[in-house]
């Protein structure tokens, strides 16, 4: 698989999630369209959004719900595609949405694996380690917080393969993907405090990055903007940023959110 074909799969999803056509987020202009719900859609977004501003950094993408069609199209068209995205801009979006009760909540970058970087970096641990590939089978015991970035406990069925790091028999490392949609694996990696810093997090992204391309899916990999350690995780695994969504919630969800409830 190619790059560019990696990338065609990744905008096809995501007009599949925003309602609107892959060639949609490499215009120059912004695009806005009505949300709607597919069930092709990642299986974790609550469709139809309230408000999902899309990003591959030519444009603009506003996949909304009607009613909020008019101020979206005032907000993105204030300032340029990549300021939407930041503060002290966002401040402007919270307050138009205030009067409805939502505020503006997730907000993240998407990587891509870069396929000639990818396949040129080893995937080898430090000596007295050993990596193994993993499958469903493997993970029913690891539904524990150490491994909540790897694997997600609301959606099990989704947790497909994953790729884990072994000292005498303890699980010291784990990457694992989930099928977020029918095309792309989306991975997450945890590392036990003690383990950091040796290069496992990265040799197993890496790892299972290419298990999933040989499987015919498309990899990608997700963190907050201001997740540093994650960010370097992707990009030294072989990784570059694609695009980025913000996501606006109920009031309700962003307090449930900071609660922990959720």
């Amino acid at each position: 698989m190619t790059n560019q074909e990696i990338l065609q799969t990744a905008l096809r999803q995501s007009a599949v999630d925003a309602g609107c056509q892959p060639e949609d987020f490499l215009k120059t202009e912004n695009v806005v369209v009505h949300s709607v719900c597919s069930p092709d859609a990642r299986r974790y977004l609550e469709l139809p959004f309230v408000c999902n501003l899309i990003s591959y950094g030519s444009n603009i993408v506003a996949s909304v719900s009607p009613e909020y069609e008019d101020l979206v199209r005032g907000y993105i068209s204030r300032y340029p595609a990549e300021h939407c995205f930041e503060t002290p801009n966002l401040y402007v979006l919270n307050e138009a949405f205030a009067p409805y009760h939502m505020k503006a909540c997730l907000m993240a970058e998407y990587f891509l694996p870069d396929v000639d970087r990818l396949m040129a970096l080893p995937d080898t641990l430090e000596q007295g380690l050993e990596l193994r590939i993993m499958g469903p089978e493997d993970f029913q015991t690891l539904y524990t917080p150490q491994w909540s970035n790897a694997l997600c406990e609301k959606r099990k069925e989704l947790d497909v393969l994953g790729a884990g790091a072994w000292q005498e028999g303890v699980l010291v490392g784990l990457a694992a993907c989930s099928a977020d949609c029918r095309d792309m694996w989306q991975i997450g990696v945890d590392v036990l405090p003690e383990f950091r810093r040796k290069g496992i997090a990265s040799a197993l992204t890496r790892r299972l990055a290419r298990e999933i391309l040989e499987r015919g899916k498309v990899p990608f990999y997700c963190c907050a903007w201001s997740n540093i350690k994650s960010a370097k995780n992707a990009v030294g695994s072989g990784f570059r940023p694609a695009w980025a969504e913000l996501t606006v919630k109920p009031e309700q969800f962003v307090e449930n959110l900071n609660a922990g409830r959720i």
